[in-house]
């Protein structure tokens, strides 16, 4: 991807709490925190419209249709507008560079990884230019996330700018398998678009990840149009991911729909019965091909490619050069160009994000990326938990009817597709691909806009309800 960013941040409603001796009511916002429901609506934050146009331009990448529209750069000039807004914004009111989360260290950590490892891996070059072209850019994106996200609302929005771009790209792979075009390896479809839709397994993560967002807005109340639209969509997604015949993405789609099964059981088992009959039903009706490479997984002789056997072999060598590098590794992105004499499948990646990281980072780059991988699956819990006690509050002063019934779908929905892309990821190399941290992203602001919204509601609280015997002793 050609897209280069530069660092900044957004703006946000800044005031001050009210002072103790005013009468109870919902908390003005401070600087780096979101307002309560019931403060003055935001103002428009140019940072978060640059954040959706990048991500737009991501998904349905104009420029892979319309060739001409590569020499403008749009993602680069989407991403730059976003981030110089977020940066000037947040100069303005003398805030520090940006708010830091335990992810962002994080993300943070690896990158210093990336870069630290560099000079001792098998190509320096290339192992600086996985950071400098790809990584970087997450970090970036991340950030802008971080700081803009902050509301519901906004999750919401970009939430649903996903499900559109993946219904889309959806639509289009399916449209393109029916036709027959588009097709590498005995008939499986690549996306329509390039990046990270153009292999046939990287589109069926992708997809799987989409899913339980589409499935979010179904069970949430909202209008008729847009279930409608999130339902094509997830019949689309659907279709695309058993085009592309991959083993992955069916182990992915089953992992995530027992994840999301296992937490719809109790609030609506009849949702979750009639799930399973469905696709009972809809399972002869697959084509025969999409069997044959299922079955594949284990049976090998029904692999007429051979990809089970070098995936293999590439699990065994990729252990090979962590155990020669284990503190440094070969280098990010290098596994590809390891070759240590006698490697039998040379010029491939490991095909597994775990040895991915720990082959080409060693044991620290391990260490950083399962820090990650850990937050991101505990900070969905972490958010219903804040929410549950934002939904004590009476007047709806911390969060909103509307907003509770989002954010409490919204987290069942994210963990699915975290716990989707982790099983898709178990077999393809996607540790430093967007994917990842966009999901991470969506699963961890929500949690810290509930705790702003908690910290901003509670402390004013408490004050008024001291004040209020001292006042009442007063006039008696």
């Amino acid at each position: 991807m050609s897209e280069r960013l530069v660092f900044g941040y957004g703006t946000r409603t800044s005031g001050e709490p009210p002072a103790l001796s005013a009468p109870p009511g919902p908390p003005a916002a401070t600087a780096d925190a979101p307002p309560a429901p019931a403060a003055l609506r935001e103002r428009r934050d140019w940072a978060f419209v640059g954040l959706l146009a990048f991500t737009a331009l991501l998904y349905f990448r104009p420029q892979d249709i319309f060739r001409p529209l590569v020499v403008l750069r749009l993602p680069e000039l989407a991403a730059i507008f976003a981030l110089a807004a977020l940066f000037l914004g947040r100069l303005q009111r003398g805030l520090t560079v940006t708010r830091l989360t335990p992810e962002l260290i994080g993300v943070l950590a690896l990158g210093m990884v990336i870069l630290l490892t560099a000079p001792f891996s098998i190509w320096m070059g290339g192992a600086v230019n996985t950071f400098t072209g790809m990584y970087v850019k997450v970090v970036l994106i991340f950030i802008l996330m971080v700081n803009t996200l902050t509301s519901p609302k906004r999750v919401e929005r970009l939430t649903w700018l996903i499900v559109i771009a993946s219904g889309f790209i959806a639509a289009r792979s399916v449209f393109d398998y029916a036709r027959g075009v588009n097709l590498v390896e005995y008939g499986r479809v690549v996306g329509s678009v390039g990046g990270m839709f153009r292999n046939p397994n990287d589109l069926a993560l992708n997809m799987v990840v989409a899913l339980p967002l589409c499935l979010g807005f179904l069970l949430r109340p909202g209008s008729r149009f847009r279930k409608a639209v999130a339902l094509g969509c997830a019949v689309a997604i659907l279709g695309a991911i058993i085009a592309s015949h991959s083993r992955s993405g069916t182990v992915g789609l089953a992992v995530m729909m027992a994840v999301l099964a296992w937490q719809l059981l109790r609030r609506r088992p009849a949702l979750v019965v009639a799930g399973a009959l469905g696709l009972l039903l809809a399972a002869p009706l697959l084509p025969s091909a999409y069997w044959t490479r299922m079955a594949s997984i284990t049976d090998s002789s029904l692999d007429d490619t051979g990809s089970r056997e070098a995936r293999s072999q590439l699990l065994v060598e990729a252990w090979e050069a962590f155990v020669s590098d284990p503190l440094t590794g070969v280098g990010a992105g290098q596994f590809r160009n390891y070759d240590p004499g006698g490697r039998e499948q040379a010029w491939r990646e490991t095909h597994n994000v775990v040895l991915q990281v720990t082959a080409e980072l060693g044991i620290f780059g391990l260490l950083a990326f399962g820090y990650l991988l850990v937050r991101g699956a505990r900070a969905p819990g972490d958010a219903r938990r804040l929410l549950r006690t934002a939904a004590k509050s009476p007047d709806g002063s911390v969060v909103t009817r509307e907003e509770q019934q989002f954010l409490d779908v919204h987290a069942m929905m994210i963990l699915a597709s975290f716990a989707g892309w982790f099983a898709c990821a178990f077999f393809a190399s996607v540790a430093y691909h967007w994917t990842l941290y966009y999901v991470l992203g969506l699963a961890v602001v929500p949690r810290e806009l509930l705790r702003d919204r908690l910290a901003l509601h509670q402390p004013v609280s408490r004050r008024h309800a001291a004040v209020r015997p001292l006042a009442a002793g007063a006039r008696a």
